[in-house]
């Protein structure tokens, strides 16, 4: 029983192999890089991957790990290495991205960065708030039966949302009258 429960965590893992690390050197590889490895290193042809078969060519796969979490709006989920838990090879994710110094600092790099994020975010909400102003552009013409004055509230509170506090990360759009 305890054969098939391996099996079965086998088989539902596999799926998500995307690359092989060589127990030799510590070098991971994509598994079509990995299968040209063993042709050039054993002068073997692989057709099935098996545990057995990753263990043959002194190999271990290397399962997609979780991905990192919390941070800031500036920060995402990216690959950095490898890291063995629990006898198993796992992709690891840190919070990014990583700045190191260069031709600029550390931090001109994460200043510059995070100018530009702040700057397709505002892109995006203003974009967002165009639309809901033409939305409503209707209710603005002199036959329309709206209250012209709610509305004409409204639609000031849509171009004031670059005033607000968080803008661009943290905007509260006007509910419609």
């Amino acid at each position: 029983m305890l054969m098939l429960a391996l099996t079965f965590s086998w088989q539902s893992r596999k799926d998500k192999i995307m690359q092989i690390r060589i127990r030799a050197t510590g070098q991971v590889l994509l598994e079509h890089e990995w299968i040209k490895w063993v042709a050039m290193t054993y002068e073997r042809s692989i057709s099935v991957m098996t545990p057995e078969v990753y263990d043959m060519f002194e190999s271990d796969p290397v399962f997609e790990g979780p991905q990192a979490t919390g941070g800031t709006v500036y920060q995402y989920s990216q690959a950095s290495g490898v890291e063995q838990l629990d006898g198993q090879w796992y992709t690891k994710y840190v919070l990014g991205p990583v700045f190191t110094d260069g031709e600029t600092t550390a931090a001109e790099q994460e200043a510059a960065y995070k100018a530009q994020k702040d700057a397709e975010q505002a892109v995006s909400v203003r974009a967002s708030r165009t639309t809901k102003l033409a939305e409503c552009d209707w209710t603005q013409l002199s036959d329309s039966t709206a209250d012209r004055a709610a509305w004409a509230t409204y639609r000031q509170a849509l171009r004031d949302i670059t005033k607000q506090a968080g803008f661009p990360w943290a905007v509260t759009y006007p509910d419609k009258p």
